[in-house]
């Protein structure tokens, strides 16, 4: 059977359920598998606990899974950007669990990895560390964490091929490739599809065995979350992409 489906709807439909855990790539909006996630939202699915390095800002991303009152638990490592979250959060609407980012990835690739749980000296003497138990190697401290398996993993590519292998595009990679691992289920969407063989070996990054899955994605602005700039000096060149409106500039 073809992994490639008609739209992020079709390829959602019989997998998403009340109360599932969903893991989803990106970093704040770059990377995000945003035709993936209004799919998720347009279902009406509910009471969800979402794993992501954070929700995305309000209304963009995963933000809008939290405008829609479909998330029950966030596991992340940031909160900063979405003051919904924020809010329901500080009034108790909301549960977080948060973790040291690096740890975050880690307990995902540990999840596609088969590996129940591992030890790490990030969070020791901390909050983190409450209830979490300590082993000493070597004469240090280190507290165990345990992976991440989710039901369902959202990911969003640059070129995939019809067998589902996928690469990415610069920081876009971020979380995708551990999230496309610990998932019993893998959803890509990506930018271009090409056909199977088009696609160097050598530069696949998620094999398409982690994937069920594949649909096109929309052609879209990318958002950016935060544009600095400053002015550049009179007769200075532009650099590559600047002459891009800032909404345009690829993440």
């Amino acid at each position: 059977m073809s992994k490639l489906k008609s739209g992020a709807a079709a390829a959602l439909q019989d997998v998403l359920r009340d109360g599932m855990t969903l893991a989803v790539g990106g970093f704040g909006l770059s990377g995000i598998p945003a035709d993936l996630i209004e799919a998720v939202r347009d279902s009406g699915v509910k009471d969800l606990t979402v794993v992501s390095n954070n929700m995305g800002v309000d209304g963009k991303g995963l933000g809008v899974l939290i405008e829609a009152g479909q998330v029950r638990k966030v596991i992340a490592s940031y909160v900063g950007e979405n003051k919904l979250f924020a809010e329901q959060y500080l009034a108790g609407q909301l549960e977080v669990e948060f973790t040291p980012q690096g740890t975050l990835a880690e307990r995902l690739r540990a999840g596609g990895a088969g590996i129940p749980a591992f030890y790490t000296k990030t969070g020791v003497g901390t909050l983190i560390a409450e209830d979490k138990p300590l082993a000493e190697f070597d004469g240090e401290t280190y507290l165990q964490e345990r992976a991440i398996t989710a039901d369902l993993a959202l990911v969003h590519a640059h070129t995939a091929d019809t067998d589902g292998n996928l690469t990415y595009r610069y920081t876009a990679r971020n979380f995708n490739p551990v999230v496309a691992t610990a998932g019993a289920v893998t959803v890509a969407e990506a930018e271009v599809i090409v056909e199977p063989g088009a696609l160097d070996p050598n530069h696949i990054v998620t094999p398409g065995v982690y994937v069920q899955r594949l649909v096109q994605a929309d052609a879209r602005v990318k958002d950016i979350e935060q544009r600095t700039v400053r002015t550049r000096p009179a007769g200075a060149a532009a650099a590559p992409g600047a002459e891009l409106p800032a909404a345009a500039v690829p993440a």
